[in-house]
């Protein structure tokens, strides 16, 4: 259980600091759940001091893709999977957290994925969420789209489920409306106003998506694709809407699968923007696998660790810089999703901070300024856990 904590002073001593990029050996002032001075040396008064020496600091991850409130069913009521835990997501570095729903937006609703929302925000993360599911018309908490970005502080966007056997298969018109009510409850509302897309196997992929943009004046931005490596026709797709300034979303699969770094690499060969790629974990979700008839073959539940599991993969595997390889999972993510205060360190950002050792392991986790673990040990865990 979460012990109340109360407000205090941290100064991390002497840390390798990546903000993303490096910055040197400094040591961190942290109060007011904030980043207050950044400096070689800093004289604190009373402070509760961590020997950050031999580590490195950097932002906390942010991972825009997890089923917060569990995700599955696709192989009936039994295999609908668990809600996340706090402890899960300070073990894997997420300080920042996007909830969504799936192919399940009947016996898991909005409201639901709200009430986690908050939850996870009082237990000490900065937790967001969409609206929608895979299904057309949205599922929402309001009764409309536009209400629930405009009114609802927790709700950036909307989910929407393209060119997949369990998608409502919108028309063109049905995308362009949706995209339009978004983009609009965005401007109003001071929010990233995006349209996530779920992207399945269907050969289509991402045409209607080109085509609204060629028929109307929606800017690509509101569209943000995700699981666009599924197949290499979709992830051609996927780099020509990176090239006309979209945001595309990677996601982190396990050891067996592809690194991410690849398909980054990929990207770069063509000389296109790599700041609008993000990766996320898809976290409490289930994967699953089906035959040539559609009957559903396997299904397993993805972890959230795998988005720090991926970083660290391209790094080791891939030959990233240190700085580079974080960019995908910390300021990318901020800057896709208009979060200011997020995903980067420096004086008046959120303090939201790992130190991870020379392995790259997780270490150390602050979360709006207070310590969620330390030394390799949890000192918060959810109220029931």
């Amino acid at each position: 259980m979460k012990e109340k904590q109360e407000a205090f002073m941290i100064v991390l001593r002497q840390a390798d600091v990546y903000a993303p990029q490096f910055a040197g050996r400094q040591d961190i002032l942290i109060a007011g759940g904030e980043i207050v001075r950044m400096a070689q040396h800093l004289d604190c008064g009373e402070a509760e001091e961590i020997d950050a020496r031999g580590k490195i600091a950097v932002p906390g991850l942010i991972d825009q893709h997890i089923h917060i409130t569990g995700g599955g069913g696709e192989g009936s009521f039994h295999t609908k999977t668990p809600e996340v835990q706090l402890s899960s997501l300070i073990e894997g570095g997420i300080t920042t957290a996007v909830g969504l729903l799936g192919t399940d937006g009947f016996s898991r609703s909005v409201e639901n994925l709200v009430s986690k929302a908050k939850a996870l925000k009082e237990e000490g993360l900065s937790v967001y969420c969409l609206t929608g599911s895979y299904s057309y018309p949205s599922v929402t908490l309001t009764g409309d789209v536009k209400k629930d970005i405009l009114f609802i502080d927790e709700i950036l966007g909307v989910k929407l489920a393209l060119a997949d056997h369990r998608s409502s298969n919108v028309t063109l018109e049905e995308l362009i409306r949706l995209a339009s009510d978004v983009r609009v409850a965005g401007m109003l509302s001071g929010k990233a106003g995006i349209v996530t897309l779920h992207m399945g196997d269907d050969p289509q992929g991402l045409n209607k998506v080109f085509d609204a943009i060629k028929q109307t004046a929606i800017p690509a931005k509101v569209f943000h694709p995700t699981h666009v490596t599924r197949n290499p026709v979709l992830f051609e797709q996927a780099l020509d809407f990176l090239e006309l300034g979209g945001w595309i979303d990677l996601t982190a699969g396990s050891r067996k699968e592809k690194s991410c770094g690849e398909e980054i690499a990929l990207a770069k060969q063509r000389g296109l923007d790599t700041r609008r790629i993000t990766i996320s974990s898809d976290g409490q979700g289930s994967w699953s696998n089906y035959d040539a008839r559609g009957n559903l073959t396997q299904i397993g539940v993805s972890s959230v660790k795998t988005l720090h599991e991926q970083f660290v993969r391209m790094v080791k595997e891939n030959d990233f810089d240190l700085a580079e390889a974080l960019s995908y999972v910390t300021s990318n993510p901020a800057d896709a999703l208009q979060l200011s205060r997020k995903g980067r360190l420096r004086e008046g950002m959120d303090a939201d901070i790992v130190l991870l050792d020379n392995d790259l392991a997780i270490d150390t986790v602050i979360a709006r300024g207070q310590l969620m673990m330390k030394d390799k040990q949890l000192r918060v865990r959810g109220t029931y856990e």
